[in-house]
């Protein structure tokens, strides 16, 4: 499959690496030409110089044949403008932007335009290491209702199945990871020491889910 990256910092550079590491043709665009140094003399990828939202420049990247296009320059306007342009100029289904002000990343993500809000991001990842435990969303829907969380459940869950646990805290686990590997919970699945939930917690659970984990499973 064929990407095209706009911006080729430190995000650019290293996703374009790894898509191609993948086995998949990469276009880098960047306005800075010296930037592209950054992408190492194993990269066979193209590199176009130009702004990233002019159709001509979109164009020489391959946009017309690409499967998606990912935005992460330096520039809030020039990110959301470019994924714009990818997917309704030229159609590309698979746009994703970098956005440094969380809040507009939210409006955008309402739009349509999957965002990735730098800050945010950077600073829930914070919060998770520093944190002994609480619910720090992975991933939260448009609407904020619905968010996807890894929990640090306490010991005392262990050798108690996973239902209960989602009865204790109304939430659904979405997937545990155990062992370094993901699995889908069954009804019987039981917890066991070292796993790694994750859960589905409405918004206005998340500190009941907290206060419930702390508690730990009902007496037999």
């Amino acid at each position: 499959m064929h990407f095209v990256v706009m911006g080729c910092g430190r995000v650019g550079s290293t996703l374009a690496g790894a898509l191609e590491r993948h086995g998949h043709s990469v276009a880098v665009v960047d306005k800075d030409e010296q930037a592209f140094g950054r992408l190492g003399p194993d990269f066979a990828g193209r590199t176009v110089h130009g702004v990233g939202f002019d159709r001509d420049v979109l164009l020489e990247a391959g946009v017309e044949e690409a499967y998606a296009f990912a935005a992460v320059s330096s520039g809030d306007n020039s990110n959301i403008l470019a994924a714009r342009v990818a997917r309704e100029v030229f159609g590309v289904e698979n746009v994703a932007a970098r956005i440094y002000d969380s809040a507009r990343a939210e409006v955008y993500e309402r739009l349509g335009i999957p965002t990735v809000a730098t800050v945010k991001w950077t600073a829930d990842q914070m919060v998770r290491r520093l944190l002994p435990r609480g619910v720090v969303p992975d991933y939260t829907d448009a609407s904020g209702a619905v968010h996807l969380a890894q929990v640090s459940v306490p010991t005392s869950w262990v050798g108690h199945r996973l239902a209960e646990l989602e009865q204790a805290t109304q939430t659904r686990v979405a997937f545990v990871t155990r062992l370094g590997t993901a699995q889908l919970p069954r009804p019987g699945t039981v917890h066991q020491e070292g796993d790694v939930v994750h859960l589905l917690v409405p918004d206005e659970a998340v500190t009941l889910v907290e206060k419930a984990l702390d508690a730990g499973p009902e007496p037999d």
